[in-house]
């Protein structure tokens, strides 16, 4: 597996060139590292976008039966971190107190913020070593959980604000999303079948 192709940029664009960027070119995705260096990100497989599509109607669903305020995203929406990174992840979530707290026009661009939860699901063509470090820098920007999972190591990655990373050796887990969200459990075997 392979890193994502990146363009050496520094910081030439601002966060308004970044974003017009993206739109002229929206056939294709990008992120954008910390110093402001372009990744252009791969389409996901049919098999891979498939499980992330699973995982989200799970997660979506929970949220609306349980009426969880907030805002959950899917892997087309860009968020700018604190530390000036925008990022994808496959799924994200956001509190109804942080996006409120955002103006109409900042949530129509890369919203200004870390998301509180995300999913990254590593497709056939991602470096899990690229994973684990995006993951790190939704921490260090104030995500309070991430879950990395590895179909194709068959292994998932906990990673929670102060805390050590919990690493499961198998797909056959309930992942619990305690104590951001009480009551949630994803069945990662039953979306794998």
């Amino acid at each position: 597996m392979d890193t994502p192709v990146t363009f050496i940029m520094g910081d030439i664009m601002s966060e308004d060139e970044f974003f017009r960027f993206c739109q002229m070119n929206d056939t294709l995705s990008f992120e954008r590292d910390s110093e402001g260096n372009i990744i252009f990100m791969s389409p996901a497989g049919s098999f891979s976008d498939n499980f992330n599509f699973e995982i989200s109607l799970v997660f979506g669903s929970w949220l609306r039966e349980n009426k969880i305020p907030g805002k959950a995203f899917g892997p087309s929406a860009g968020f700018t971190l604190p530390n000036r990174a925008v990022r994808s992840p496959d799924v994200a979530w956001v509190s109804r107190e942080k996006w409120d707290a955002l103006s109409r026009d900042e949530q129509e661009r890369f919203a200004p913020l870390c998301p509180d939860f995300v999913i990254e699901v590593r497709s056939k063509s991602d470096s899990l070593i690229y994973l684990q470090n995006k993951m790190q820098e939704y921490l260090a920007n104030g995500c309070r959980l991430a879950w990395l999972i590895d179909r194709y190591g068959k292994k998932v990655y906990v990673y929670e604000a102060e805390r050590a990373i919990v690493e499961y050796s198998s797909l056959d887990i309930q992942l619990s999303g305690e104590p951001l969200f009480p009551g949630f459990v994803l069945n990662l075997a039953e979306i794998e079948k």
